[in-house]
């Protein structure tokens, strides 16, 4: 099995990119989905973050708030560091219990932090998402109602793409129209060694409610 590690700096496309290789037969893992689920209540990582945070980042359900909690961790770098050493090694052993479980070709691990949470080391390439920053910023804007300053600080909070872009073996770039996107994306999964080859002008269609 091929496994692709997708990333790029938040709000850049990864997750487009992700539903495209999974049209193409990828078996997908979202590794900032599992890092939701790894601090679900109940668990481990849910005591030590409301530990860690105050009782203040835990709602009445007993599942973490994460808006209060990230408006904690992205105005103050300790404490997302202080996150990311709770959360990233069991994001890190569920992805790989669920990369043993993937019986396709190609699986893809889609996480914002692949480098950070060393999850490339178990990665054959790794293939870099990127767009404007201005992009970035009404992309958060629009899909997660932030305010430009929040959207802003969110992206300040993560390391430059340039230390992305220099490990990368694929730079998917995601600044024009979903169709060029997807242009990119055939063409570098024809270079995959065992992957099922298919013709660079088939026709990208959108899933369904996607906008």
């Amino acid at each position: 099995m091929y496994v692709i590690g997708l990333t790029g700096n938040i709000a850049t496309g990864k997750s487009s990119v992700a539903a495209m290789l999974g049209s193409l037969g990828a078996c997908v893992i979202d590794a900032d989905k599992l890092a939701h689920w790894v601090m679900r209540a109940g668990t481990e990582a849910n005591r030590l973050i409301v530990e860690r945070f105050g009782p203040q980042v835990r709602r009445e359900d007993g599942e973490i708030d994460r808006p209060v909690l990230a408006e904690i961790v992205f105005s103050d770098d300790k404490a997302l560091q202080d996150l990311e050493r709770i959360v990233h090694p069991l994001v890190v052993e569920e992805t790989l219990q669920r990369l043993k479980t993937c019986r396709r070709p190609v699986a893809v691990v889609e996480a914002v932090k692949l480098f950070e949470a060393q999850m490339h080391l178990y990665c054959d390439a790794v293939w870099v998402v990127t767009c404007t920053r201005e992009q970035q910023i009404e992309r958060l804007v629009r899909t997660r109602h932030l305010s430009v300053e929040q959207a802003a600080l969110r992206i300040a909070a993560q390391p430059p793409v340039q230390a992305k872009l220099a490990q990368a073996h694929v730079v998917i770039d995601n600044s024009r129209e979903l169709e060029e996107t997807w242009r990119q994306v055939l063409r570098a999964w024809n270079e995959i060694p065992g992957a099922p080859k298919v013709s660079e002008d088939l026709p990208w269609v959108k899933p369904k409610g996607e906008a």
